[in-house]
């Protein structure tokens, strides 16, 4: 989408007549239905009259097109300033400026592409102009048709118009030479070498065609992004799959493809516990349906599944287009019908009802992927919904793929790959936790290690000497400690405090805690951890768990304040205690059973409740001595 586009002309007499700012608030209000503020029209008012002055120059065609805040599909990414013309072959050229009003920022050390600086009303990190401006350029070629098949050269920059540039300045520090090779940025009192850049590649003008072709141009992946992703997966072990993980994958990749061949709604609803491979079929299916040259998008409501899969395909790579592969549950509040060819929903028993950090955007996730797709797949296990507001369930899917007039097709995943493949731990969690009654669970043959431990000092020291094998080792605990924001990239500072023993939440740096070789020293919940998995994993049972000397109690007046799981529950408490506590127990049960079974090849668990300790062990002993 397009919020403005002319030629350089029609720019121009806009700017002089004082009728731009007025185009682009009335387009915003048509085209997104919502207002201006007045920090955004300021901000366009300042950076458009630098433009006005760059493009003041006879050497740049009066006829070629100019476009303003180009909405990047299937994305919320949208690019200041294009220009777009022909080059001296004669082939078409878009120039990508990205416009910043900073006047200074902080090189950040240790952070891919990072800088600091004074935004929004505060210091914040965000990404380097240069690279935001390349990257941006990167998911136009790697999905735009129409730039594919016209050969469109594509040449980003950035133009930091009030930021007076020094020897040795952070901007161009060493960390950000590629960046800057890619993406050239330029600086207070270098609109000279702005002009010529754009001269460079716009020698004649299109009178904007190339522009709203660009506009109207399909989504598809390119044949260099199928080739990528490709080979990341190609001899990853973690992304094998075994036995009915193969079978179910093939099923999905045929109908998937049926569905972009005769045009009909298809929803998948694929069934499986935790270790049966929901996210390895996922994750496969996503690579070869782009090979394949279908638009298919990977969902997760969890972004550090998304942080961790997207980086593991990527490995070294600079591939930020392989970013758009992944995205979150909320993405299709507004997607037209049947806009990507296929939506594979992960972990779908974590989808809400409504979106937004305020929950407030859009009907109901389920019905928007539905909508939004030819083929939905949802991977669900509907024993790990751990929030009020998670309402994937088979039932709920059904509903609204009836009333999307969507074929319902359902699979099962059984066999475990998760715990050495063993379905008697997790039953033992299960009849453990007092969550259901299992009579054929054993672990006295299984190879899996499993310990209740005296201290949570014992506890990490195990987890520390596993994690010494391939960073694979992790603690977990549930959320009976605050996670203040002050302190939240602070890892001296420790949340999580059991006697002389001490340890943070995981820090909010944007580093992936699964993979962060430094994270084995901070702790994860449920909101980090659900729907990845490690070799070891030390699980923290706080006090909203406790053993009464008959049953497991739940009491979800232990939970943080700063966890929004049990969100409501105080209310519905007030008015059915019952209920509340009901709904309260499986959610806290839930979220246990979702973190005793992350490890592959071992657990080891504290807690603070002494009884329960006890009662672990009691059952542990039980089972391994049948």
């Amino acid at each position: 989408m397009l919020i403005y586009n002319g030629t350089k002309e029609n720019f121009m007499y806009d700017t002089e007549n004082d009728l731009l700012e007025q185009k682009l608030y009335d387009t915003i209000k048509r085209k997104m239905n919502r207002s201006t503020g007045l920090s955004e029209l300021n901000s366009w008012r300042n950076s458009l009259r630098e433009m006005y002055i760059t493009l003041n120059d006879s050497g740049i065609p009066s006829d070629s097109g100019v476009a303003i805040e180009y909405n990047i599909p299937q994305t919320s990414k949208r690019i200041d300033f294009l220009i777009s013309g022909f080059g001296a072959d004669d082939k078409g050229n878009v120039v990508i400026i990205e416009l910043k009003q900073w006047e200074k920022l902080s090189a950040v050390e240790g952070q891919d592409n990072i800088v600091e600086t004074y935004t929004g009303g505060a210091n914040r990190r965000v990404v380097h102009p240069s690279y935001q401006a390349w990257s941006y350029s990167a998911l136009i070629q790697d999905y735009n048709e129409y730039v594919q098949d016209s050969d469109i050269k594509l040449h980003p920059c950035a133009y930091l118009h009030n930021y007076p540039r020094t020897e040795h300045d952070p901007l161009d520090a060493e960390q950000y030479e590629e960046a800057l090779t890619d993406a050239p940025a330029f600086t207070y009192g270098q609109r000279e070498a702005l002009r010529s850049f754009i001269k460079k590649h716009i020698m004649k003008g299109d009178q904007e065609d190339t522009l709203i072709k660009i506009e109207h141009g399909k989504i598809k992946p390119s044949k260099q992004l199928q080739d990528s992703i490709e080979s990341m997966l190609r001899g990853n072990q973690e992304f094998i799959m075994l036995d009915e993980q193969k079978v179910v994958y093939e099923n999905i990749l045929e109908l998937s493809c049926k569905c972009q061949r005769d045009g009909k709604k298809r929803t998948i609803i694929v069934e499986g516990g935790p270790g049966t491979g929901k996210t390895v079929v996922a994750i496969n299916l996503l690579a070869e349906l782009t090979k394949r040259m279908q638009f298919v998008q990977y969902v997760s409501k969890n972004a550090e599944v998304r942080k961790v899969y997207g980086y593991k395909l990527k490995g070294s790579m600079k591939k930020k287009s392989v970013d758009l592969l992944f995205t979150g549950s909320g993405s299709y509040t507004s997607a037209p019908i049947n806009f990507v060819g296929t939506i594979l929903a992960d972990e779908a028993h974590r989808l809400n009802e409504k979106s937004g950090m305020f929950q407030n955007i859009g009907e109901n996730q389920i019905k928007e992927i539905i909508h939004a797709s030819l083929c939905s797949v949802f991977f669900i296990d509907e024993s790990q919904r751990v929030t009020t507001s998670d309402i994937g369930s088979v039932t709920e899917i059904e509903k609204w793929a009836e009333k999307e007039k969507s074929q319902v097709i359902k699979m099962e995943l059984v066999s475990q790959f998760r715990c050495n493949g063993s379905d008697g731990y997790l039953a033992w969690v299960d009849n453990t936790l007092q969550i259901r009654e299992t009579a054929n669970y054993d672990l006295d043959e299984i190879d899996y290690d499993v310990r209740i431990c005296d201290s949570p000092f014992e506890m990490q020291e195990i987890v520390l000497e596993k994690n010494h094998i391939r960073n694979r080792a992790r603690i977990l605990a549930g959320y009976c400690w605050n996670w203040p924001k002050a302190t939240r990239g602070n890892s001296s500072f420790h949340d999580i405090q059991i006697g002389d023993y001490g340890i943070s939440w995981n820090l909010d740096n944007g580093e992936a805690f699964a993979i962060n070789e430094e994270s084995v020293h901070e702790a994860g919940c449920i909101h980090t951890s659900q729907g990845l998995e490690f070799d070891y994993v030390g699980v923290i049972i706080g006090d909203d768990m406790r053993y009464d000397g008959e049953k497991v109690i739940t009491d979800f007046t232990k939970r943080a304040r700063t966890d929004n799981s049990l969100k409501g529950i105080k209310t519905i408490a007030k008015e059915n205690p019952e209920k509340a506590d009901a709904i309260a127990d499986e959610i806290i049960k839930n979220t246990y059973r979702t973190l005793m079974t992350r490890g592959m090849k071992g657990c080891y668990v504290y807690c603070t409740d002494k009884k329960l300790a006890d009662y672990l062990r009691k059952m542990l002993k039980k089972t391994t001595e049948r």
